[in-house]
């Protein structure tokens, strides 16, 4: 999907597609956007229920911090901070 949109994007004009079907593929970026947006609201809605500890994990994580890299900048041992961080994801998924 994302590289369909991209190739829109880059090229409006292409002899081969017909306009209707620019249309089309336009209404299902623009659905496809939308979907993302609410989700995405949803994610960040629900990371901010959490506690401060594991907002912090969940926030590094999604930053694609490594383990130890976590483990380092919380100061915790790196076994901890993986044990803590799939208990925030546990409670985030039940969240959303």
């Amino acid at each position: 999907m994302n590289t369909a949109i991209i190739f829109l994007k880059s090229e409006k004009k292409r002899s081969f597609i017909k306009n209707d079907q620019v249309e089309n593929i336009k209404i299902v970026a623009d659905d496809y956007d939308d979907h993302q947006e609410k989700n995405l609201a949803r994610m960040y809605k629900a990371i901010h229920q959490l506690n401060e500890i594991d907002k912090a994990l969940i926030f590094y994580y999604l930053q694609d911090y490594s383990g130890k890299e976590i483990a380092e900048n919380m100061g915790i041992t790196e076994v901890n901070a993986r044990v803590k961080l799939n208990r925030a994801k546990e409670k985030l998924k039940q969240l959303i």
